[in-house]
């Protein structure tokens, strides 16, 4: 039965050039990158799943009065399978980040264009690959009869590129009842080209915004005022320290440890001859599962404290955006099955590790369901000339049905 699953999916390139084409082509940016969101989008893939007999299709609409259609869609399907009391979720996203700078691509980035066996346009990589890939997964048990051993479950979500306010937190917070106990998560939204990694755990993101108040004056008389900016830059050397006081070390990541850096800076007087009074600067802290965030903040409030006594300047410290470590244990059965299924299809020995970035699966593992992130990118994504290979979505399918086909475990 498996090899005429696996000879199925060998059959579907065409397809999947005809769906990246149909996706490029509608672009499905948030309104923050000036876009009207992923209705379009959404439509298409609701008529392609139905044409599919995958049955109901269900739309977990967020609404979003900034959008012409009020809504940010969501979609939703489930093949069911032998034991129904538990889901296989696969949790793709329907949006993009804009091209740039158009100069900068060989081609139009929502025209798709193909040299063989990479496909070019924006989104084809992020996330329109394991889209696809769970598309044809999905396809491959309807055409060939298989049964998978538990519900196969495809979300479709929106606004993963500007926060998942309108996507899979929503569905999360509001559609809670379609998940149960037992459910799994796999993400295809990040990979290595040789499918060598799956991810299993994330560092907790926390990003500050200081802000340093002095007092301006003109640059021939410093001693009328005091300078934002050297309160700034003594700020920014103290919070060196956070790397002496969060010292652990988890071998799961790269690098191994929690990280505090100093990144944006606001500008500040225009001119050369006046001492600022009023400076901005932001931290980027990537923040290992074994401390919380709010002990980490608790330390960066004390250190910056001690800053503005020094230097007689109040020092603000304001939340930009947090998200909670969060990790699966890498022995569990998702994790093992996956293995499994990469090196039937690959031959290679997939190993779990841990990322400084967030994904969508922090929000399975918050609600204490398993879930892995695993795709084989060639890591391009947000980049002009976005591509990825048409060969590795079909892989991509038959490890994603070989581990919908793997026995239930506990």
């Amino acid at each position: 039965m498996q090899t005429e699953l696996s000879t199925f999916l060998d059959q579907q390139t065409e397809t999947v050039v005809h769906l990246q084409q149909e996706l490029v082509s509608r672009p499905a940016l948030g309104p923050e990158n000036g876009g009207q969101g992923e209705q379009e989008k959404a439509g298409f893939l609701s008529s392609y799943l139905s044409e599919l007999g995958l049955g109901q299709v269900r739309n977990l609409a967020a609404p979003d009065p900034r959008v012409e259609s009020g809504q940010r869609p969501n979609l939703m399907t489930i093949i069911p399978g032998r034991d129904p009391g538990r889901t296989l979720w696969i949790i793709s996203h329907m949006d993009v980040v804009p091209p740039g700078d158009p100069g900068l691509w060989n081609t139009d980035p929502y025209v798709l264009h193909r040299d063989g066996d990479r496909i070019f346009g924006r989104g084809v990589e992020d996330n329109h690959h394991g889209l696809v890939a769970s598309l044809l997964a999905a396809r491959a048990m309807l055409q060939t009869g298989l049964t998978p051993a538990t519900n196969l479950g495809l979300l479709l979500v929106a606004d993963e590129e500007t926060g998942n306010t309108y996507g899979l937190d929503h569905i999360f917070t509001q559609h809670k009842e379609i998940f149960q106990e037992k459910d799994q998560f796999l993400v295809p939204d990040f990979g290595l080209p040789d499918s060598s990694m799956i991810e299993v755990a994330e560092k907790g993101l926390l990003w500050l915004k200081l802000t340093v108040h002095g007092q301006q004056c003109h640059a021939s008389t410093p001693q009328a005022g005091k300078n934002s900016l050297l309160g700034a830059a003594r700020c920014i050397l103290k919070l060196r320290e956070l790397y002496t006081f969060f010292d652990q070390q988890n071998l799961l990541f790269d690098p191994p440890f929690s990280t505090f850096e100093s990144t944006r800076i606001e500008a500040n007087v225009p001119n050369v001859n006046t001492i600022p009074g009023r400076d901005v600067f932001y931290c980027d802290c990537r923040v290992l599962p074994g401390y919380s965030l709010a002990s980490t903040l608790v330390k960066i409030k004390e250190l910056v404290q001690t800053v503005g006594m020094e230097t007689g300047q109040q020092i603000d410290v304001d939340i930009v955006h947090q998200q909670q470590a969060s990790d699966t244990n890498p022995d569990c059965p998702l994790v093992r099955n996956l293995q499994k299924a990469i090196y039937n299809t690959y031959r290679v020995q997939a190993q779990p590790h841990g990322i400084g970035g967030g994904t969508v699966a922090a929000y399975a593992r918050h609600k204490g369901f398993p879930a892995a992130v695993w795709a084989t990118l060639p890591g391009n994504a947000h980049q002009p000339n976005e591509y990825t290979s048409i060969q590795n979505i079909i892989r991509d399918a038959k490890v994603m049905a070989q581990l919908a086909l793997a026995p239930a475990q506990d």
